[in-house]
């Protein structure tokens, strides 16, 4: 899992860092974006947005969101999904990581020919539903993406 504060450059180097093993190794790479401004995949993607789980969740209903339906393929044949979040001002963008993650599983996503999954979470929210990748044991390594400024290792202390 990938944390830090909003706009440190999290998923800039996430992505960077999954399109280097895909291309120069070859490796086999999903890239699960956890921040509610679903970015996380854009360039992977070739800086098109992807529609999100939550709002194809929100308009479709759950029995229609599908693997094939909310992921996505890009550079070096990575697969890539966003979780998006609720409504803005309405409900909690935590909860909507835990459901996403929670659906990708059951629709098998995290395969087992997966050499990296990497979860691009937001880190400067106090929420628990963030940590979700930690916590459950679904992360093996986490990175935590800083500069100098105060607010960055403070939400990196979080």
């Amino acid at each position: 899992a990938i944390y830090g504060k909003g706009g440190i450059g999290k998923s800039t180097t996430q992505q960077n860092t999954a399109a280097a093993m895909a291309h120069y190794y070859q490796k086999k790479v999903f890239i699960h974006g956890c921040d509610p401004k679903a970015d996380s995949t854009r360039l992977i993607l070739g800086g098109k947005t992807q529609d999100t789980l939550m709002d194809t969740l929100r308009l479709e209903g759950e029995d229609k969101v599908t693997k094939e339906k909310v992921v996505k393929t890009g550079f070096g044949n990575i697969s890539c999904v966003e979780s998006g979040g609720p409504e803005p001002g309405v409900g909690c963008a935590g909860r909507g990581v835990i459901t996403a993650i929670n659906l990708m599983e059951e629709q098998g996503a995290y395969t087992e020919d997966l050499d990296f999954v990497f979860f691009d979470v937001l880190g400067d929210v106090v929420c628990g539903g963030f940590a979700m990748p930690i916590r459950d044991g679904k992360a093996q390594e986490v990175y935590i993406v800083a500069s100098g400024e105060m607010m960055a290792i403070y939400a990196a202390n979080n």
